[in-house]
């Protein structure tokens, strides 16, 4: 049974009580049915409420891929965008870990966010106009990229953004191959229907280390062995140019990459238009709007 807190109305209490708690989702995942036309057919969308995420082998070209690949390197390698508040280095090797608000950053990728193959898929899924909550790049180059230790994104985008009900998906877009040994995207499928309510309070501007290292707002070993038990691990690889979304309540992580080879993805976060940002329900104040869009502008289609 799902807990309620009575005080506040949050299905999804969290952070506000000293020890933790598996809470049943009660939202659907592919709000409008698995058989709403578009790129997703019935059976990647019945894949995706079952699972939680689905793949997507070839999402892009090879030239595409070339093209989008420049444009990491150029973002990396400008200065300017170093210095940008939106750029997160790592901790230890001090290389450029994450760039954020990316879609307006960079031309080349808004028109690969609003592409029907992007946003067509993520409207399909959600049953609603979108916008973007989030963008971001994500770099983990060899011999120095950090992980994403285990952790439900909707945990904290309630938590500290105010987001109200899991009506969100994510698609990472990779731009360079995935294997299992270079830190690939990793979730326990299924998980999305278990919300892991975690302890600990949010700290004030909390997202200045959390963006780099998380530590408020993951899951508790018990939590997570139970989940892990219960479902399993999916290891996600592929080729550049392919893709995966995936719901915002999956349990899922990434391990560090010690390897040589880098792996580098575009991430993008669609909220419903019916989804709105409210007050944080766990955190003294909301995060920047670069992280966390207040405002809905919804993709044209």
């Amino acid at each position: 049974m799902t807990l309620v807190d009575t005080a506040t109305a949050d299905r999804y209490p969290t952070r506000v009580a000293d020890r933790p708690a598996l809470l049943d989702r009660v939202e659907p995942t592919v709000w409008a049915g698995t058989d709403v036309p578009g790129h997703l057919s019935p059976d990647e969308l019945a894949a995706h409420e079952r699972d939680g995420f689905v793949t997507v082998p070839e999402l892009l070209t090879p030239a595409e891929v070339a093209t989008y690949s420049a444009e990491l390197d150029r973002l990396a390698s400008d200065p300017a965008i170093r210095e940008d508040e939106r750029t997160v280095v790592e901790k230890t090797s001090q290389q450029v870990r994450s760039i954020f608000e990316v879609h307006r950053i960079s031309d080349a990728v808004a028109a690969l966010v609003a592409d029907e193959r992007v946003a067509g898929r993520a409207r399909q899924i959600l049953g609603s106009d979108v916008y973007v909550h989030q963008s971001r790049i994500n770099y983990k180059p060899g011999f120095g990229g950090g992980g994403f230790y285990w952790h439900s994104d909707f945990e904290t985008w309630h938590a500290e953004d105010g987001m109200p009900t899991p009506r969100a998906v994510s698609i990472s877009i990779a731009l360079t191959e995935n294997y299992p040994h270079n830190g690939c995207l990793m979730i326990m499928p299924g998980s999305h229907r278990t919300f892991v309510a975690c302890v600990g309070e949010t700290p004030a501007d909390h997202y200045k280390e959390s963006l780099r290292e998380q530590e408020i707002g993951t899951p508790d070993p018990e939590s997570l062995t139970t989940l892990a038990d219960r479902h399993g691990i999916a290891m996600l690889t592929g080729a550049a140019g392919s893709a995966t979304l995936f719901d915002s309540n999956c349990m899922h992580g990434s391990a560090s990459n010690i390897t040589p080879y880098s792996r580098s993805n575009i991430f993008v976060v669609f909220n419903s238009v019916d989804n709105g940002l409210t007050e944080p329900f766990s955190a003294p104040s909301p995060r920047p709007p670069y992280i966390a869009a207040r405002e809905i502008t919804p993709i044209p289609h």
